[in-house]
């Protein structure tokens, strides 16, 4: 029994049934989880032991309405555990990850229930269901077979111990990323060896050392990705040398967080399991359930885009050492020379200073101005920030969303600076899921790692972090569009490779004219982006494509590698396993390591991207289309949104993704626009 005073006992009570985080403690997770998994076993028995014959209501519908006290409380752990966790909430993730995956295990695997969800969808085509509904027994029926429920009773046993082992080696690979992140950021003495940094970014290494009792001395924090923001400034190329080498080195050292063991052991568990499910290997399984289909179709696609995108890359590394030599540099392109001779480079030709954009892309502006502008233009919503509703964390923002016609569709939860507490990166999540079954609206967060100013100073954004802003907002409109029965299809419940289309697509906005200009004004004089900045901006989008399109396709294709490893096959060296996959694959090159190397490659190793990494740029193929479509059809207007809303946002996965996109777009993808955006015509 849990207690009635635990804030998870029942529904929230605020609107929207936003979690009550003020009431919220470390305590009472456990008993939350405890309870919540014994109420969902005692409800999946009460399904699976129905001495009346299987319908629809009684068995799927009844599973979809399981396990609400389970959903409330792992919404909010898991939310916590990336944006603001603790040593107290990292062991308890420790302990419970592996308990939650034999609990899942143990609903797919009752024989008695998945003999009723069978005897249903083999007579699916008499029971006279809605659209939904239909799909809905199929995608159970389809997901039950997945998780090994048609497997013998030894096969089960072996796949219960094989789940339970990766849930915790992942847990334990994002612990020691969290922490090589904080344990090699960059200490150095001087304000001047920081030369090139904005004063705000010098004064914010400054706050940072300080929090760490190191006062007079600096930090740079690291993000995840390899490339680190602050090498497209730094003067001094030593400190360049040294941030970088901290960012290639994180899980690699030797040390007590070294991944080096653990993604070889979660790669070969990996390949063992989808041996047991039947398929070559876990990108096999994985993309068999996906719009791709097959990992040779998403190997296709990067094989295919990995020439052309390294050609550029060579292209432009030939042009960044002529400006090395032009200035007489003595030496050879690194890659922590990259970004800042890159920006040089693209200074001199476009006649773009990023420093000179930041004042510009003030996060208020961005936020109000842009973010939600473009989406009360599109979709008719308005934002009201909500000040009387208790916060997970101070830094975090909330506003309710209306939409056009006044009525209240959930919470949007903004959290925007980077902390040691919160993993790196950038990302959307749920603490509350839409879903007409349960009366529920979405409550969502976006998370970004923007570094804080000083107190009193404005936030001002890099461009790729009002990128991002855009991006995380698109994954929020996923979720807050929403309009669908049942929470298995809430929002971006949808295939992996289909999951970034929506939010690329809302990144089209942000240089959309009617939207730069009422966003992008000097924080201080309140002047507008000059038009000349502008034009040169959108004249450079194509610069450094290479660079950007070989690094992240190295991280895909490295993906694809560890993940089509085959049960028999042995790896013994984790580094060199990666540089014969590189070479292999063709993008080995020197000066573009991939975008994550495999020992922080969270997205795969402790995420949910395992094989599924090539999903952005598949989802890229979608995403240039439909910006075509906008373009064609008139751009930012109520009746594009609307269209878009009708039959994307709103349809989650209650639908197969690609009949949703057909039902958008009217025809099948190309692949030709994306060639176009990235500059790999030739390809």
């Amino acid at each position: 029994m849990i207690s009635p005073d635990n804030p998870f006992a029942s529904a929230s009570e605020l609107p929207y049934r936003l979690p009550p985080f003020d009431r919220i403690t470390g305590e009472h997770y456990r008993p939350a989880f405890e309870a919540g998994i014994a109420e969902q076993v005692e409800q999946v028995r009460a399904i699976a032991d129905n001495p009346e014959p299987p319908t629809f209501d009684n068995t799927v519908v009844a599973l979809e309405r399981s396990g609400e006290l389970l959903g409330r409380v792992s919404m909010v752990f898991f939310n916590l555990t990336s944006s603001d966790t603790t040593p107290e909430l990292q062991q308890l993730q420790a302990e419970i990850a592996p308990k939650l995956s034999a609990h899942r295990d143990a609903i797919h695997l009752d024989k008695k229930l998945f003999a009723r969800i069978t005897e249903l969808y083999e007579k699916r085509d008499s029971l006279d269901l809605d659209p939904e509904s239909a799909w809905l027994l199929e995608r159970y029926h389809v997901d039950f077979v997945r998780a090994g429920a048609a497997l013998g009773e030894a096969e089960q046993d072996r796949l219960r111990a094989l789940n339970e082992e990766l849930s915790t080696l992942s847990t334990r690979f994002q612990e020691h990323l969290l922490a090589e992140g904080n344990d090699l950021a960059v200490v150095v003495d001087t304000a001047e060896e920081l030369a090139g940094l904005s004063a705000d970014t010098v004064a914010a290494a400054a706050e940072a050392a300080t929090a760490r009792g190191l006062d007079g001395q600096y930090v740079l924090k690291l993000s995840l990705p390899t490339q680190q923001p602050a090498l497209a400034s730094l003067e001094n190329r030593a400190v360049r040398e040294r941030l970088h080498g901290a960012s290639v080195s994180r899980g690699k050292r030797g040390n007590e967080h070294d991944n080096s063991e653990l993604i070889i052991k979660i790669a070969h568990l990996r390949a063992e399991r989808a041996a047991l499910m039947g398929y070559p290997n876990h990108a096999a399984y994985v993309i068999s359930d996906e719009t791709a289909r097959t990992a040779d179709a998403a190997l296709g696609l990067l094989e295919r885009l990995a020439p052309a995108a390294v050609t550029n890359a060579n292209a432009e590394a030939l042009e960044l050492q002529q400006q090395i030599d032009a200035e007489g540099g003595e030496f050879s392109l690194e890659p922590w020379d990259w970004a800042f001779y890159a920006e040089k480079v693209r200074k001199a030709r476009f006649d773009i200073d990023e420093a000179a954009l930041r004042p510009y892309f003030e996060l208020e502006r961005v936020l109000v101005d842009g973010v939600f502008f473009a989406a009360s233009k599109l979709y008719g919503l308005s934002f009201t920030e909500r000040h009387d509703l208790p916060k997970y964390h101070p830094e975090v923002r909330i506003f309710e969303v209306f939409d056009a016609d006044g009525t209240g569709l959930g919470l949007f939860l903004g959290d925007y600076y980077a902390r040691d507490s919160k993993r790196g990166g950038a990302w959307m999540n749920n603490f509350v899921e839409q879903a007409g079954l349960r009366d529920e609206r979405s409550v969502v967060v976006n998370n970004l790692n923007i570094i804080r100013p000083p107190e009193g100073e404005p936030t001002l954004l890099t461009f790729d972090e009002v990128v991002t802003a855009f991006h995380e907002f698109g994954h929020a409109l996923h979720g807050l569009l929403s309009d669908v029965r049942y929470p298995k299809f809430s929002g971006p419940n949808v295939p992996r490779d289909f999951v970034e289309y929506p939010s690329q697509v809302n990144e089209m906005w942000l240089l959309w004219p009617e939207v730069l200009a009422n966003y992008a004004k000097h924080h201080r004089t309140g002047e507008p982006l000059p038009q000349h900045l502008v034009d040169k901006l959108l004249e450079s989008q194509q610069y450094g494509e290479g660079y950007s399109t070989t690094e992240y396709l190295a991280a895909s294709l490295l993906d694809q590698a560890w993940h089509t490893i085959s049960a028999e096959d042995r790896i013994t060296d984790a580094a060199a396993f990666e540089a014969e996959a590189l070479r292999k694959a063709g993008v080995a090159v020197p000066t573009v390591p991939p975008r994550y190397q495999s020992s922080y490659f969270a997205h795969i190793f402790s995420g949910g991207y395992s094989a599924g990494y090539y999903s952005y740029i598949w989802s890229e193929v979608l995403d240039a289309e439909s910006v075509e479509w906008f373009r064609e059809n008139g751009g930012l207007t109520r009746e594009n949104g609307d269209h878009f809303r009708r039959e994307l946002l709103a349809r989650g996965g209650s639908i197969d993704p690609m009949t949703a996109f057909r039902n958008f777009r009217g025809r099948d993808p190309e692949i030709d626009p994306l060639l176009k955006r990235r500059g790999l015509t030739g390809a």
